[in-house]
C-alpha cells in the first residue's frame, strides 16, 4: 500500500502543478490503534509556483481526492498550513509528529517541528482536545451499552490533555506513548492494552457493555476538567518567522534560475 500511496503523490504533482513537501499518515494508523480494515488517511503539505501566490484572487488552498479503495488523501497549501500552525492547530501538529511518513523532500517540516517545540500554545491544544473528548463521550460512551472502539477516541484526547498539563510539550501522535507515559494505574492499563490487541486483531468492537475501569477513568477526568477554565488564547508565534519560513520554502522548492542559464 505504501508504494501505491507514493505513486499517487508523485502523480499528483504534475497533475496539480504543485510540489509536495511533506506527506504522512494520520488518523488511527498514525495514532497506533488501527483495525485490520482501517482506511489509509494520507495528509500532505504542498507549494505551488511562486506566481500562483502573486494574485489578488483568493484561490482554493486545499486538494482533496475522492476516497477510493480505502485510500483517503488530501492536502493543504503551505500558506494555509502556516496560518494554522501559528494557532497551534492540533491536527497539523499531529501530522508533523506522525510515525508514518511517506515523503519529506524539503526542510519545511523539519523547520516547523523545531518552531513548534518552543512556540506551541498549550491552551489552544487543551481547548481542542477537551472539545473532542466531550463530543465523543456524549455521542458514543454514555449508557450501559457503548460503542467500544470509541473508547480510543475519548482516551486519546484525555491523555493528550494530561500530557500538556504535565508540561511535557507538544503531544506525541502515537497513542502508545501517551499510554506508557501517562497511565499509571495497572488495571486501567491492562484494559486499554486488551482493547488495543482486540482492535489490531480485527475485532469489530461495535456496541457492547461498558468497560468499567476505562469508563470510570474517562468520567473522572471529564468531571475534573469541568472545573478548569481553558481560554483559547491567541498565539505568540512570530509572524516574521513564519513569513521567512514560507519564503525559504518557495526558494528551496522553486529555485530561481542562475543568471547564466537565461542567456
Amino acid at each position: 500500500m505504501e508504494q501505491i500511496i507514493r505513486a499517487c503523490l508523485n502523480e499528483m504533482e504534475p497533475e496539480e502543478n504543485i510540489r509536495i513537501v511533506y506527506a504522512c499518515e494520520s488518523g488511527s494508523r498514525a495514532w497506533g490503534f488501527p483495525s485490520a480494515d482501517s482506511d489509509y488517511d494520507v495528509r500532505f503539505l504542498y507549494v505551488r509556483p511562486v506566481n500562483w501566490y502573486l494574485s489578488i484572487d483568493e484561490k482554493r488552498d486545499v486538494i482533496e481526492r475522492p476516497i477510493s479503495d480505502g485510500l483517503d488523501i488530501s492536502g493543504w497549501d503551505m500558506k494555509k498550513a502556516l496560518r494554522l500552525f501559528r494557532k497551534s492547530n492540533p491536527p497539523l501538529l499531529e501530522w508533523l509528529g506522525s510515525p508514518i511518513v511517506y515523503l519529506e523532500k524539503y526542510s519545511a517540516a523539519r523547520k516547523m517541528r523545531r518552531l513548534s517545540a518552543s512556540n506551541f500554545s498549550p491552551n489552544a491544544c487543551l481547548h481542542h482536545y477537551l472539545h473532542m473528548a466531550r463530543g465523543n463521550f456524549r455521542d458514543y460512551l454514555k449508557g450501559d451499552e457503548v460503542w467500544v472502539k470509541k473508547y480510543f477516541y475519548v482516551l486519546r484526547p484525555i491523555l493528550a490533555m494530561n500530557w500538556i498539563e504535565k508540561g511535557l510539550g507538544v503531544v506525541p501522535t502515537d497513542f502508545n506513548i501517551l499510554v506508557r507515559e501517562i497511565v499509571k494505574d495497572p488495571t486501567l492499563k491492562l484494559e486499554i492494552d486488551r482493547l488495543l490487541m482486540e482492535k489490531r486483531a480485527g475485532a469489530e468492537l461495535a456496541r457492547g457493555p461498558r468497560v468499567a475501569p476505562i469508563s470510570a477513568f474517562i468520567e473522572g477526568e471529564l468531571a475534573r476538567w469541568e472545573h478548569h477554565e481553558i481560554v483559547n488564547q491567541k498565539t505568540s508565534m512570530s509572524l516574521d518567522a513564519l513569513d521567512e519560513l514560507f519564503r525559504e520554502t518557495l526558494e528551496e522548492v522553486w529555485p530561481a534560475p542562475h543568471p547564466a542559464s537565461r542567456v
